[in-house]
């Protein structure tokens, strides 16, 4: 099992390297930028008001419990 896992770590590990020899050219421009930075606003935008939701359940499930338990003990 050892000889296998070697075998194939020795031969995946030049691909890797080869693979990422080079310099990567990048032609975006500004408004490519300006763009994925939209974009990214949009999913920000998104996201906070999802985590507020989230927390906003999980607060209702946890004073629920313990409403539950409170009236269990009495």
């Amino acid at each position: 099992m050892r000889a296998l896992i070697t075998t194939i770590a020795g031969t995946l590990a030049p691909v890797t390297a080869f693979a990422a020899s080079g310099l990567r050219e990048d032609n975006s421009g500004i408004f490519v930028w300006i763009f994925l930075g939209f974009c990214a606003l949009i999913v920000v935008a998104q996201i906070v008001p999802a985590l507020l939701l989230m927390t906003g359940m999980v607060k209702g499930v946890v004073a629920a419990v313990k409403e539950e338990k409170v009236e269990a003990k009495s």
